[in-house]
């Protein structure tokens, strides 16, 4: 794997990094969250693991901007001394893929990096074509065949939610618990919502592309 390390604690820094390397592994160091940005700018990681507390700009906020500015879909860990649910979401919030909390062993820590670099890239961050959908996740815009189709915020989460995924089916009940996270308003919600997304979607175009799969959910079809 090829790794970037923002840590700011060069003792830290350096243990993990030998660990790594010793493990057949690539590591770029970054001592401030500025310097992590400058070096996703120019090298391509297969997984960027950021400390959150960095004096300046914290981790939190270089993450923030290495996936709204700089359209980084590299996937990213968080290592960090904080370890509540709140301190988790945020970092979620913030574009993390994993949370590893201090103290931790580096035999773990390697086996998240590789879980990471086996799910690839994260398929939310910039453009994902999926058959004839081209998905802007950046402007939450989806286009089909040179035309521009606008899609309120739930059509685009429900048509988010099935193109990252994609080819695989998704069920109704988790298309249902991503969408709302409170449950669906009613029973016909998603319902109604795929009746407009389709209209949106498929009915001016010849081939419809999502596809309802009896008693299992829903897919995108790729063709």
């Amino acid at each position: 794997m090829n790794l970037l390390l923002l840590e700011d604690n060069v003792a830290i820094a350096s243990s993990l990094g030998e660990y790594l390397e010793a493990m057949g592994c690539r590591v770029d160091y970054a001592y401030s969250a500025k310097a992590s940005l400058e070096l996703v700018k120019n090298n391509n990681y297969d997984v960027l693991i950021l400390d959150i507390s960095m004096p300046g700009m914290s981790g939190l906020e270089a993450c923030v901007e290495m996936r709204t500015v700089l359209q980084v879909a590299t996937p990213v860990l968080f290592l960090t001394a904080r370890d509540t649910l709140e301190d988790k979401l945020v970092g979620f919030a913030s574009g993390a893929d994993d949370y590893l909390v201090k103290p931790f062993s580096p035999e773990e820590l390697l086996c998240r990096l590789q879980a990471l670099h086996l799910r690839g890239p994260r398929r939310d961050i910039g453009l994902q074509v999926v058959g004839p959908l081209t998905i802007n996740y950046a402007l939450q815009t989806v286009e089909r065949d040179e035309k521009q189709i606008s899609l309120a915020d739930t059509q685009f989460k429900i048509l988010a939610l099935l193109a990252k995924n994609s080819p695989n089916i998704v069920s109704k009940e988790m298309v249902e618990n991503t969408v709302w996270l409170d449950g669906p308003p009613d029973s016909d919600a998603l319902r109604t919502h795929l009746y407009r997304l389709r209209n949106l979607i498929d009915k001016p175009f010849d081939k419809p592309v999502i596809k309802t799969i009896h008693g299992k959910g829903y897919r995108l079809e790729t063709d």
